[in-house]
């Protein structure tokens, strides 16, 4: 049996649609997303820090979420930082955010300290700055994770 034109054309048509159905959506190009958080802990040896916070992207998503932080080297101290801010570049979608990051930090403060980091994971990287309360001196390598909330 020999297809029509009319058949042809109709098959053609079914198939563009459930392409299309089954085809991801086109990136509308990388997001602007923020970190706004909250952090406290402790180091003597091994460092340790949990905290919260919502990411937003300038596309109008928010996510909220949890972050801990875990490492070792020369450190010690207590902080919390407050107010903390992030700035996520490499951002295709809001979950591209969560994940482990790989971090190195020096730190070093008394009674108000600021502190300023960066982080990577693949593509995303996340420039981290804050200020807060505590006593800490040291340098010390890990993972920062952040975590759906």
């Amino acid at each position: 049996m020999k297809a029509g034109p009319l058949s042809t054309l109709a098959f053609s048509a079914l198939a563009v649609v459930f392409g299309m159905a089954g085809a991801p959506a086109a990136a509308a190009g990388p997001l602007s997303c923020r970190l706004d958080f909250s952090l406290s802990g402790w180091s003597a040896i091994y460092r340790t820090a949990d905290g919260t916070g919502t990411v937003s992207c300038s596309n109008g998503a928010r996510l909220p979420v949890r972050i801990s932080a875990r490492g070792g080297g020369l450190s010690v101290g207590k902080s919390r930082i407050d107010d903390g801010r992030g700035t996520f570049s490499g951002v295709g979608n809001i979950r591209d955010v969560l994940g482990g990051y790989a971090a190195a930090e020096a730190h070093a403060g008394a009674v108000r300290s600021a502190r300023a980091q960066v982080v990577t994971k693949g593509p995303v990287s996340l420039a981290l700055a804050g200020t807060g309360e505590g006593w800490d001196l040291g340098i010390a390598f890990g993972s920062f994770v952040i975590s759906e909330r």
